[in-house]
């Protein structure tokens, strides 16, 4: 005959450690994600948000009054700028550009712009994934003007 070993007991103990190891995994995961979540997206777009929003609707009124469109299109390492009002290409007093991930400033570029016919462009290497485009200008008179543009790179292409 086979002996049978009596099974072991189950004590409190052992169910209080089970739980602390459990809720100890759970803690340290959450943690880990937290700490990574804020470290590479701090979620600030403006220094001041309610600073900015008091002059908002002002600024997106006399934008929208422009009538100006910037347009982007990446394609083989170079990103192109054109921004039109009235259907035209128009070449603002000032114009800048910074190129970034949506998440994170790492990888923020801010390129110098060379003047073409249409508009300017660039050379740049983007990654796959989401960017954001953001683009300054600034009218004759000094008004100025901001919009941020998103494109999505796959395999090279915007």
């Amino acid at each position: 005959m086979t002996e049978v070993k009596p099974a072991k007991e189950l004590t409190g103990r052992k169910v209080l450690m089970i739980l602390l190891a459990a809720f100890g995994v759970v803690i340290a995961v959450n943690m880990t994600l937290l700490y990574k979540a804020v470290k590479t997206f701090p979620g600030l777009e403006v220094k001041n948000s309610y600073v900015a929003s008091q002059t908002f609707d002002d600024r997106a009124i006399a934008q929208r009054e422009l009538g100006w469109a910037p347009e982007v299109k990446y394609a083989g390492g170079q990103m192109n700028l054109s921004i039109f009002a009235n259907g035209e290409f128009i070449f603002p007093e000032e114009v800048s550009v910074r190129v970034g991930r949506p998440t994170h400033g790492r990888e923020d570029v801010i390129p110098v712009l060379l003047r073409d016919t249409i508009g300017y462009w660039f050379k740049i290497a983007l990654d796959e994934g989401k960017w954001f485009v953001y683009v300054s200008a600034q009218t004759p008179s000094g008004e100025p003007f901001e919009q941020r543009l998103e494109i999505f790179v796959t395999n090279g292409h915007g």
